[in-house]
């Protein structure tokens, strides 16, 4: 009988496990979540590349009228190619700090999304961002080629703004510098109505060159798979090392 309370672990023993035991239950949830959270991205951004690869594709339509505006989405409506005419407002543009991304033919180098008013036929205003120009360039003489005059026809797609960066600067109207794509908060200051989303130049190219259309590929990464093969695995290791670890403990008290 002696023999047998022997081999039973003390209470003292489990206790000391127990500490050691729920950090390691955390950091195993913590671990599996961040890997469900990259299985929920991957099949996000899946999503997001088939949408772009449609719709990039399509052949461009006129842009809904502005009595559809207020029933157009972000969901059912972004990345569509439209074809629109109007005449440009150069004296209204507004420039937005930009670094070209991985999904653009973006140039390299610190510049400026040129955010420009297009005033309609019917006399409606849609912002339309025209492209990238460099810092030496920013302003309208040192580009004045491309400031072009009179009715123009352009492709674009439909956008809607992006969420504001976390560490951006505030917008800087006195130095016509903002620091996010939102069209609501560049036409508050330049006194304009537009619609929630705004176009986003294909084609024509200015003359010049400059702004340059930074046109949009569907060569997102997808790396969420391999991303949370990582993280299940370190959850399993976790768990693992704690198990012989316990094992090993609980063994050297028992002997």
């Amino acid at each position: 009988m002696t023999a047998r309370c022997a081999a039973r672990p003390a209470p003292s023993s489990l206790r000391r496990l127990l500490v050691p035991g729920l950090v390691s239950l955390v950091g195993v949830a913590i671990l599996i979540g961040l890997g469900v959270w990259q299985l929920e991205r991957m099949a996000w951004k899946r999503a997001l590349i088939a949408t772009l690869t449609e719709r990039l594709a399509a052949e461009p339509v006129p842009l809904p009228p502005p009595a559809a505006w207020p029933g157009l989405s972000r969901e059912a409506d972004e990345f569509r190619r439209v074809r629109v005419s109007g005449t440009f407002r150069h004296d209204l543009e507004a420039l937005v700090y930009a670094i070209g991304s991985g999904s653009r033919t973006a140039p390299t180098g610190l510049g400026y999304r040129v955010f420009t008013p297009l005033v309609l036929a019917g006399g409606e205003t849609v912002l339309v961002d025209r492209g990238f120009v460099p810092d030496a360039d920013k302003a309208p003489e040192a580009r004045a080629a491309g400031q072009v005059t009179g009715p123009v026809e352009i492709v674009a797609l439909m956008r809607w703004p992006e969420t504001r960066p976390t560490f951006a600067p505030a917008d800087d109207p006195g130095r016509n510098i903002w620091f996010a794509r939102d069209p609501a908060a560049i036409a508050a200051v330049r006194g304009l109505a537009v619609p929630a989303f705004y176009l986003d130049l294909e084609t024509p190219a200015p003359p010049g060159g400059l702004p340059r259309p930074v046109l949009l590929r569907p060569n997102l990464p997808d790396n969420h798979l391999q991303y949370a093969i990582t993280w299940f695995s370190l959850a399993l290791a976790l768990a693992v090392i704690f198990l012989v670890w316990a094992f090993g403990r609980r063994k050297g008290e028992g002997a």
